[in-house]
């Protein structure tokens, strides 16, 4: 069994931009990896860039599965996702692991948060494991070391592709295209056909390309904690 605590990272944004369309995190991005890290004896905590209640993406509602009613309807975890920590006031060293949750809200608020810089490169400087998936790669793309590179140069990385922006029609929707920003900084961004699950391990740095790849991403966390 993996032992060990993960602070799970949502999105506080609840508009896709200046569409006036709604978004935030997507639900499956947060049960699935939860729930894998859970039965694999790691203890799981959930901030969110402001606190308090995070805006789950409507959309990720429509066709919610057995382990998204299993988190929506048990008191104790919806409290968890209602009263998130907010992540300025986190203590980086309580935690081996952090791991960033997807949905399009990730785009606008995860790139330039002065908290999501600093708990990852402190988490992943102490020795822990920074994980992400679809979206939420987005936290990835300004980090830097305390060496002033950036985290993921050099590194094997995955994410949500421009091709699956494109299928969901929201490349003009966004701030920027994940993929191409990756590349941009650097990573070696590979992904696989659109809606195939497909994770990538490079060391500590572990990355999920879409909602299909989020319970794979969980239990990609709890191996490299054993």
């Amino acid at each position: 069994m993996a032992s060990g605590k993960v602070l799970m990272v949502l999105t506080s944004q609840d508009q896709l931009g200046d569409t006036g369309k709604p978004t935030g995190y997507w639900l499956g991005e947060l049960t699935h990896p939860y729930f894998a890290m859970r039965e694999a004896g790691l203890q799981v905590e959930i901030a969110s860039i402001k606190g308090g209640k995070a805006p789950i993406d409507p959309g990720s509602l429509e066709n919610r599965d057995e382990l998204d009613q299993r988190f929506l309807h048990d008191d104790a975890m919806k409290k968890e996702i209602d009263r998130t920590l907010k992540l300025d006031e986190v203590n980086a060293k309580d935690y081996q692991a952090v791991f960033f949750t997807g949905g399009h809200g990730a785009m606008w608020d995860f790139p330039d948060s002065p908290a999501v810089d600093r708990v990852t490169r402190e988490v992943y400087e102490q020795g822990g494991v920074v994980a992400a998936v679809c979206h939420g790669p987005a936290a990835l793309v300004n980090v830097k070391l305390s060496n002033g590179e950036h985290l993921v140069q050099g590194r094997r990385i995955t994410g949500f592709s421009n091709e699956e922006e494109k299928a969901v029609g929201k490349t003009e929707a966004v701030p920027f295209l994940l993929e191409d920003k990756m590349k941009k900084r650097g990573a070696i961004f590979r992904a696989a056909d659109a809606w195939k699950e497909h994770v990538m391990v490079d060391q500590r740095i572990v990355t999920g390309q879409n909602p299909q790849s989020a319970k794979a991403t969980g239990e990609a966390v709890a191996t490299l904690l054993k």
